[in-house]
């Protein structure tokens, strides 16, 4: 049986309806993604409530000017399952580029420190984002969600250990560097994700994206790689899980 796991998505409002028609669509796990101190905390509440939903903890590079404060005391948790999404984002700067790299270099500590995941969103800053991992240290289990680089950004991830984690953008056609760089991804590397309620993936753009369309970027992953859809469910939501360290919880 096909089973799916959206190992990043931000659940809406209406997450109880949105948790049930991914179900449906076989997905068994989510991973709901914290931005900062609110949605960290709110996304561990809603962990707590679904046996299925886990939840990061971390500030995102635009919420950066805010500080992390807070945030290390929600990493005890049994239900915080990561890091972040902790990076940096030069294409908007919406915060300033010194408090983005500070707060980014202090989540990996907090990774390092706690023996957590790091999930690292990272746009239009790939020197500047390697850099700090190889002064700080790559965390054992590093994800680099919603994975927008060419291959030669992918080789420089692989090298470091991380994982890569395919989002809707690899359905749109005129992504070709990235398609590229997912149809050669190991699979034992690879994870996927919607980032919901973003990057919807095609057909469906447009519309408001949901974790039910995971599968959606799955069977792209599969024809991207002459692979079955089956092998590749099977592949990323194994990788997931052993990622998260979801197998004993």
């Amino acid at each position: 049986m096909i089973e799916w796991f959206d190992n990043h998505c931000h659940l809406s409002e209406n997450s109880e309806e949105e948790i049930l028609r991914a179900r449906e669509a076989l997905v068994v796990g989510f991973i709901n993604v914290g931005t900062d101190l609110e949605t960290s905390h709110t996304a561990m509440e809603k962990a707590k409530i679904f046996p299925d939903v886990w939840a990061t903890a971390g500030v995102h590079p635009h919420e950066a000017r805010k500080g992390i404060e807070g945030i290390e005391d929600l990493l005890e948790d049994s239900k915080v399952v990561a890091v972040g999404e902790a990076g940096l984002d030069y294409h908007y700067d919406y915060s300033p580029r010194e408090d983005q790299k500070r707060v980014f270099t202090e989540q990996i500590e907090m990774a390092h420190r706690f023996n957590l995941p790091l999930v690292i969103h990272t746009r239009e800053a790939w020197e500047e984002t390697f850099t700090i991992l190889d002064t700080e240290g790559v965390p054992k289990s590093t994800v680099f969600h919603c994975f927008t680089g060419g291959k030669a950004e992918a080789n420089e991830c692989l090298e470091r250990g991380a994982y890569l984690s395919f989002s809707g953008i690899i359905t749109f056609k005129k992504s070709e560097l990235l398609r590229e760089a997912a149809s050669e991804c190991p699979i034992d590397r690879a994870m996927i994700e919607t980032d919901s309620p973003y990057l919807t993936p095609a057909p469906l753009r447009g519309k408001k994206n949901e974790p039910a369309n995971v599968g959606l970027v799955g069977t792209e992953l599969a024809y991207l790689q002459g692979k079955s859809s089956e092998e590749i469910a099977l592949a990323t939501t194994q990788n997931a899980l052993d990622f998260y360290g979801l197998r004993e919880k």
